[in-house]
């Protein structure tokens, strides 16, 4: 049984950063394609970056040039760096599979930007 555990987020103020972990157990994570989901209230659930087990990311035009997905995989950890945080950034943030295994799903780790 996978379990995904996200840590990192918090409160910080518009222009701050932070960054989110996302540790594995179970398995191990280097054979798949992990990702960045977030969701807001009352907005649909995104996906900010994904990243292939060779390490070719992708990013949503929202948060492109300010987020950077990583992962180490001797350390079976997934990374994102969150810079220039925005109100907008508020969420729950989740880690998981692309596309996403809903058994995998953990519990998240908030992240509010605001002053």
């Amino acid at each position: 049984q996978v379990q995904l555990v996200e840590s990192g987020g918090g409160l910080v103020q518009p222009g701050g950063s932070l960054t989110l972990s996302c540790a594995a157990s179970g398995s191990i994570l280097r054979p798949y394609v992990m990702g960045w989901f977030r969701q807001a209230p009352g907005k649909q659930r995104e996906l900010v970056a994904h990243i292939t087990s060779g390490g070719s990311t992708n990013y949503a035009d929202s948060v492109k040039g300010r987020f950077t997905i990583s992962r180490d995989n001797a350390k079976n950890t997934v990374y994102l760096q969150m810079n220039s945080l925005k109100s907008e950034d508020t969420a729950i943030y989740h880690c998981n599979t692309v596309p996403l295994r809903r058994s995998y799903w953990g519990q998240g780790t908030q992240v509010t930007v605001s002053s």
